[in-house]
């Protein structure tokens, strides 16, 4: 595993727990919120830097993406 793998899978325990507890749902369904989201996607891609970025930026994007539906602004 690499470094920015492990840094990466650092990161998800992290937002899970996060979204677990602020959302008041399952781990297991936390789970698939973040891996079928457009933050994880930004996240294992290297080129974006956001594996560099605290967990707690990073629920931003997430938690703006859960509520809005995507992370694109309109």
């Amino acid at each position: 595993m690499s470094e920015i793998d492990y840094m990466n899978e650092c990161t998800a325990r992290d937002l899970i727990v996060m979204l677990s507890e602020e959302y008041q749902i399952a781990p297991s369904e936390a789970m698939d919120i973040l891996y079928n989201s457009e933050t994880y996607a930004k996240l294992k891609d290297p080129k974006t830097g956001l594996y560099f970025q605290s967990p707690a930026y990073i629920y931003g994007y997430l938690d703006k993406e859960i509520k809005q539906g995507s992370l694109a602004t309109e």
